[in-house]
């Protein structure tokens, strides 16, 4: 929990604070974007919850935060807070929350499924993820993006004795990997899950697509809240924009319906207004200089 002593002076008055612990990651102006926006350098309470749905939705960004850079000054059930996550999406498909600061606060994933089911990266080792993991059925497959949201997998994989997934080109992020991908392009992996190579913002960067509808991206690809556009990272594209690019391009031909990122905005759209808009990013990029 946060500590009101650091509390913001960027926050409106109430209960709801954030921190100067916070790292700026977005998480909680995606759970809760009616209560926290980035203000200078920091998530802050630009509005204080009015409803119960907007309380619920600013206590999943308490729980949620990688820092524990999120504090509320009143009573609240937190075993309540806690049993929110892993929070569904739809379908067989969750969010973890708990955050990891070791992957700057990226998103990661839980995929129910018959054949064993998926983490698709890591959120902070917990002992009520664990037990939650445990009671859906254990994990049989980590799918790790790259390597910046690596987190604890390894705590998870230990614990579930499941097989890590990662390219080869990040596997020095988590040499002890079981399933090692070697394409540079793209490979059914089994009936529903695709492995989308995207080499861009690291070298190896894969994409996990899911029953054709369910696009795991990493850090590939996000939704722009602002422009309500799909969207990439430029300042934080660590190996190759030109490469980000035209894996950007490639990925049109592919179709989806969900984009669930490992930073950034998630968002549900029709397939046409997906590819229409990746087309669109693609062609944006490139006429970016970095």
């Amino acid at each position: 929990m946060a500590n009101s002593k650091k509390r913001l002076a960027t926050n409106v008055a109430g209960a709801f604070f954030v921190d100067s612990t916070c790292i700026d990651c977005d998480t909680c102006r995606q759970l809760a974007p009616e209560t926290f926006k980035e203000l200078g350098d920091y998530s802050s309470v630009f509005c204080q919850p009015g409803t119960e749905a907007q309380e619920q939705a600013a206590l999943r960004a308490l729980v949620a935060c990688p820092t524990g850079s999120i504090g509320c000054e009143k009573a609240f059930d937190a075993k309540a807070a806690l049993a929110q996550f892993p929070m569904l999406i739809e379908g067989e498909v969750y969010y973890c929350g708990f955050n990891s600061e070791k992957s700057y606060g990226a998103n990661s994933y839980f995929v129910k499924h018959a054949d064993g089911n998926w983490l698709i990266d890591s959120p902070r080792s917990t002992a009520h993820l664990l037990k939650a993991f445990e009671l859906m059925g254990g994990i049989k497959y980590i799918f790790l993006t790259h390597r910046d949201d690596v987190a604890d997998a390894n705590e998870f994989a230990e614990h579930f004795k499941a097989e890590r997934i990662i390219h080869r080109d990040e596997l020095s992020a988590l040499p002890e990997a079981e399933i090692v991908i070697e394409t540079n392009e793209h490979e059914d992996f089994s009936a529903d899950f695709r492995i989308i190579c995207v080499p861009g913002h690291t070298k190896g960067h894969c994409l996990l697509l899911y029953k054709n509808k369910y696009l795991f991206s990493g850090d590939h690809l996000h939704f722009d809240r602002d422009s309500r556009h799909l969207a990439a990272f430029p300042d934080h594209c660590w190996y190759s924009w030109q490469e980000q690019s035209a894996s950007m391009s490639r990925l049109a031909v592919h179709s989806f319906e969900w984009v669930l990122s490992g930073h950034g905005q998630s968002v549900c759209q029709s397939r046409d207004q997906n590819r229409v808009q990746l087309l669109e990013l693609a062609e944006t990029m490139k006429s970016i200089k970095r």
